[in-house]
């Protein structure tokens, strides 16, 4: 998993590099593992980004993993590993988003949970957005919605997909200072 980290970062300074963005123009998103790797990448290297989207972010892996009551955690074994096993449980722990929560400047994030999501519990982007309010040292936007009619894949609707863009968009635009 850390080589895709490290990718994503390699991706990030080669568009910087080539003056293709900036840090204060660049903004991130990414859901459910996908999540895991915002988190993750938010962590390891927060002053690339400007803003970030983490929809059903999967960002408490360590925990989730090491409770084999939850509905996928055994079946997700081959994909993350068993953490009762020392050498997975570091690996994970390494890279864990809510475990690697640290003291430093964070950009602007949003973070979206589901509330019926049987996949990533709610309460993983809850638990994450709790610490990251109460560790980190600036004063970008941090936000959480929970949408209680939701599951992994979003609310349903004839407009909602509609929706959820525009707040995503209207999230960035805010983030980067753009007016619309």
């Amino acid at each position: 998993k850390q080589n895709t980290f490290s990718d994503f970062i390699a991706c990030a300074e080669h568009l910087i590099a080539q003056g293709l963005t900036t840090s204060r123009q660049l903004a991130i998103s990414g859901g459910s593992a996908g999540g895991l790797l915002i988190g993750a990448v938010l962590n390891q290297r927060p002053e690339l980004f400007q803003a970030a989207i983490a929809e059903v972010p999967f960002v408490d892996v360590l925990n989730t993993m090491l409770d084999p009551e939850l509905p996928l955690t055994i079946t997700e074994y081959d994909e993350w590993g068993n953490p009762e096993e020392p050498e997975v449980y570091a690996r994970i722990k390494a890279y864990a988003p809510y475990e690697n929560v640290s003291a430093q400047a964070y950009p602007a994030i949003l973070v979206i949970a589901g509330y019926n999501d049987s996949r990533v519990q709610y309460w993983e982007a809850a638990k994450w957005v709790a610490k990251l309010r109460d560790t980190k040292t600036d004063d970008n936007l941090l936000l959480l919605k929970t949408e209680l009619g939701a599951g992994h894949g979003g609310m349903s609707g004839r407009y909602q997909g509609l929706r959820d863009v525009a707040l995503e968009y209207g999230f960035v635009f805010k983030a980067l200072g753009l007016s619309y």
